[in-house]
C-alpha cells in the first residue's frame, strides 16, 4: 500500500462523502464509506512532513488551496459565502504548522509544547475549521505515536480515535476507524510520483466541490 494509492482512496472517499452531504444527506452509506479519507489525509500529512525537504513550501501550498477551494466549499454545501465553516486544507493546515512547531528540527523556536497543542486546538475551533478540534486531535496522534511499533501505534490511534469520537462527534465518526487497517498496510513507498499528479490531487479538492455545485444549480431549475 503506497502513498498513491493512499491517496486515491482518500480522494475516492471524500467525493463520496461530499455527494451524499450534498445531495442525499438521508442515506447513511455515502458518510459512512467517507469516513475514511479524513484519517487518511491525516496519516499522509504527517508522513508528507516527515519527508518534506520544505516544509514551508508544504504550508504554503495547503494555504493557497484553502483559499481557493474555500468559495466552492461554501457554494456546494451553503449556496452562499459561509464563515461558520472551513474547508480542510485549513484544518490540515494548523495541524502542519502545529507538528512543525512541536519538532523544532531547526531549533528556531523554544515554545511550550503544550501552549501549541492547546493553541492549535483553539484555532481549530475559533476558525470553525472542517472537523474541529477532532481534526488536530487525530493530525497529532498520527504525530505523536509516529516513532511507536506498528501495531502499538495503531491500536493507540484506534483508542485515541475512539475516544475522541465518543466525546466530540456524530456516531457515524466511529467509522473512521475502518481507515486504521488500510493505513497499517503501508509500506513506505510513494509509488508514481510526479509534481503534476501532486497538484491533480490538489485540485480535485475544489474541483469536485464546484462540479457539485453547479448539478446542484442545474437540477434546482
Amino acid at each position: 500500500m503506497n502513498v498513491l494509492t493512499l491517496k486515491t482512496i482518500a480522494l475516492i472517499s471524500m467525493i463520496i462523502d461530499h455527494y451524499g452531504a450534498i445531495f442525499q444527506n438521508d442515506i447513511d452509506i455515502f458518510r459512512i464509506i467517507g469516513r475514511l479519507a479524513f484519517p487518511v489525509y491525516c496519516f499522509l500529512l504527517v508522513e508528507g512532513y516527515s519527508h518534506s525537504k520544505d516544509v514551508k513550501k508544504y504550508a504554503n501550498r495547503l494555504f493557497i488551496f484553502a483559499i481557493v477551494s474555500e468559495l466552492p466549499f461554501d457554494l456546494a454545501f451553503y449556496n452562499k459565502l459561509e464563515f461558520t465553516h472551513q474547508n480542510i486544507f485549513f484544518t490540515l493546515l494548523i495541524g502542519l504548522v502545529a507538528i512543525y512547531l512541536l519538532d523544532n528540527k531547526e531549533e528556531k523556536y523554544n515554545f511550550n509544547k503544550t501552549l501549541i497543542i492547546f493553541t492549535s486546538g483553539i484555532l481549530s475551533i475559533v476558525l470553525y475549521v472542517d472537523y474541529s478540534i477532532v481534526g488536530i486531535i487525530y493530525i497529532l496522534a498520527f504525530y505523536f505515536t509516529k516513532e511507536y511499533a506498528k501495531s502499538k501505534r495503531f491500536c493507540s490511534i484506534a483508542i485515541i480515535m475512539f475516544l475522541t469520537n465518543l466525546i466530540s462527534s456524530p456516531a457515524t465518526q466511529q467509522f473512521a476507524l475502518l481507515a486504521l487497517p488500510i493505513l497499517y498496510f503501508y509500506n513506505g513507498d510513494l509509488g508514481p510520483n510526479n509534481k503534476v499528479q501532486k497538484i491533480l490531487f490538489y485540485v480535485a479538492y475544489p474541483l469536485h466541490l464546484a462540479i457539485y455545485f453547479i448539478i446542484k444549480i442545474f437540477f434546482s431549475t
